[in-house]
């Protein structure tokens, strides 16, 4: 996929894998950091020797919104640039499905499939990503959802014919 693309291709590309990030290691300091931005310190989380003697991971897990939360950086780093775009604005998921814990020195990466992209007014588009964050090593994904943004331009510099 092209670093940089123009709204024109957007079309053409829906129904397609468009990004697959780097892997990131969710390591215990990543995890401790989230626990205190959110106060979220449930031992599953923050406690190793806790979680491994109490719970079947063996250690400790990622928050699930923690993984979820990752998929801002994997977008970074994987998507193509959109050259026209002025702005992008998150506008929410739908679907969203913690499938398999993110074991503690687990990598994970993000796979991005564009299901949907669609004008809204004159300097808007809408685009919708079947989002899946895959767990190295297992078999089921860490999570499955629909993540919605819009991508902000100047309308006159909209490409004729979209």
């Amino acid at each position: 996929m092209p670093r940089e693309i123009s709204l024109s291709d957007v079309p053409s590309l829906i129904g397609q894998e468009i990004g697959v990030s780097k892997w990131i290691t969710v390591d215990q300091t990543m995890i401790d950091a989230f626990a205190g931005a959110t106060d979220d310190h449930q031992f599953i989380h923050v406690d190793p020797v806790r979680a491994a003697a109490e719970t079947p991971f063996g250690g400790t897990i990622a928050h699930g919104f923690l993984t979820l939360s990752l998929l801002s950086t994997m977008n970074y780093d994987c998507l193509p640039k959109i050259r026209e775009q002025t702005m992008g604005i998150n506008y929410g998921f739908d679907k969203v499905r913690f499938m398999t814990p993110v074991r503690c020195g687990k990598r994970i990466r993000g796979h991005f499939v564009l299901s949907e992209g669609r004008l809204r007014g004159a300097g808007m588009m809408m685009t919708s990503y079947e989002v899946t964050i895959e767990i190295e090593g297992e078999r089921k994904p860490a999570l499955t959802a629909t993540w919605m943004t819009i991508i902000q331009f100047d309308p006159k510099d909209r490409p004729e014919g979209l």
